[in-house]
């Protein structure tokens, strides 16, 4: 059954490519330079960060991310910080989503992404990818090169799954399925096996447009993705707690 909603959202989503593929926000607008490469150009700077100097939890992605349709308060990494400060965890999360974004689009502007203390960095990019049909071989590569640069600095990656809409095909909608779980089994990272999971194709939890969440669907995603952080979280807390006592 969930996965039939799944295929519903994706299905629903392709129906709406330019809803979420080429749309404009109040976070950004999203240009393509004609190689399917898409190159994210912000219209206005991504929401301010409460504490410069602590260690911070990045969330690169596109409108899903950024909470198109919703206030800053409602969008699911607002959602993150707040479960957070309820463990008494000290990171402080960065929303790094820009609309309309690519798994091109979000390496292009990661290096300015993690400046500062990033010590976790959710990847949750691939929509955009399987909305246009863009070569799923291409965005592996691209999804690699960001777990491989997050890594290199010494931050712990979590990935977010997507699905692919099966508009273009079986083979398609199978291989696309199958990057996510790879590429978290090659990294060794954490994995939220699907971002939409109990949202997607769940109309009373998305907007009119049938492809972003509610405020309701947000705090879902949240926890979603809550479920796989806070481990990851615990974990980096602890080490610090260690490294602080030598």
């Amino acid at each position: 059954m969930e996965r039939m909603r799944r295929f519903a959202w994706v299905a629903c989503s392709c129906a709406l490519l330019a809803g979420i593929a080429g749309c404009g926000s109040r976070a950004a607008r999203s240009e393509g330079d004609g190689s399917g490469t898409s190159i994210s150009r912000s219209a206005e700077p991504l929401p301010v960060v409460k504490d410069v100097s602590g260690p911070r939890v990045v969330v690169l992605g596109d409108s899903l991310t950024a909470g198109l349709g919703l206030s800053q308060v409602d969008a699911y990494p607002t959602g993150l910080q707040q479960r957070i400060d309820d463990t008494g965890l000290k990171f402080t999360v960065v929303n790094a989503g820009v609309s309309g974004d690519t798994s091109a689009g979000g390496l292009a502007r990661l290096d300015w992404t993690l400046d500062g203390d990033v010590r976790v960095l959710v990847v949750a990019l691939g929509g955009n990818d399987a909305l246009r049909g863009l070569p799923i071989e291409q965005m592996a590569q691209n999804l690699s090169t960001i777990i491989e640069r997050a890594q290199r600095r010494g931050i712990t990656v979590v990935l977010a799954g997507m699905e692919a809409p099966p508009n273009f095909g079986y083979d398609y909608t199978v291989s696309f399925h199958k990057v996510f779980p790879s590429l978290a089994k090659k990294y060794h990272v954490a994995l939220v096996p699907f971002l939409l999971e109990g949202v997607g194709g769940v109309a009373s939890l998305n907007q009119a447009d049938g492809i972003h969440p509610t405020a309701e669907g947000a705090r879902k995603v949240a926890d979603n993705v809550w479920t796989v952080l806070k481990p990851v979280l615990e974990s980096e807390s602890a080490a610090r707690g260690r490294a602080a006592e030598r």
